[in-house]
């Protein structure tokens, strides 16, 4: 389990969104609240996510955005031929991360075991507060109406409640448009 991390992922009616935290854990204590753990990536089609070590994290959202390029932004291609290296390479192999990768349409949790899962009902998370998040955004997004963005930001505020390795420092990326959204440039 990766500590010192939430990241939270929900695709509802045409908007992808992933919200993460900002603290930063070294054993049992805090040393930074306001961590980016977020990227955008593919001419900003694409939003990345991780759960781990930064150094590590900074190399597969390299390693990712190059497998992005080589498949023309085709995002399952990529996750697979990113997992793929990170299981076989012997260095790629020993990172200690997990990610989300998301565009408008899809949305994957990759691991270094050569996991490529997709979530059935459009959520995903990881880290620390993963699965209180989770559960969070599960429920909002079948008794409410709220956007994606903000199912995915409501859903880290709890985890924070509740994670010790959790804070309320949330950023949150969007890809595609919220019916919602479209109704009112339509209106506008």
């Amino acid at each position: 389990m990766f500590h010192a991390t939430t990241i939270c992922a929900v695709r509802r009616d045409g908007q992808t969104a992933i919200a993460g935290d900002g603290q930063v854990t070294v054993e049992n204590h805090v040393v930074k609240t306001s961590a980016r753990k977020l990227r955008r990536l593919a001419g900003d089609k694409v939003i990345a996510g991780f759960a781990g070590s930064a150094a590590d994290a900074i190399t597969l959202f390299e390693k990712f955005e190059s497998k992005l390029e080589a498949h023309r932004g085709n995002l399952r291609r990529a996750a697979i031929e990113l997992a793929k290296d990170w299981r076989t390479d012997r260095i790629l192999r020993r990172l200690e991360a997990l990610m989300i990768v998301a565009d408008a349409k899809e949305m994957f949790l990759l691991s270094g075991n050569g996991d490529v899962l997709e979530p059935d009902e459009g959520v995903a998370s990881i880290g620390s507060g993963g699965t209180f998040a989770q559960s969070a955004a599960t429920a909002l997004m079948k008794h409410t109406q709220m956007s994606a963005e903000e199912i995915a930001e409501a859903a880290l505020r709890i985890a924070a409640g509740i994670c010790i390795y959790t804070n309320d420092n949330i950023s949150v990326e969007t890809v595609g448009s919220s019916e919602k959204q479209d109704v009112k440039d339509e209106s506008g």
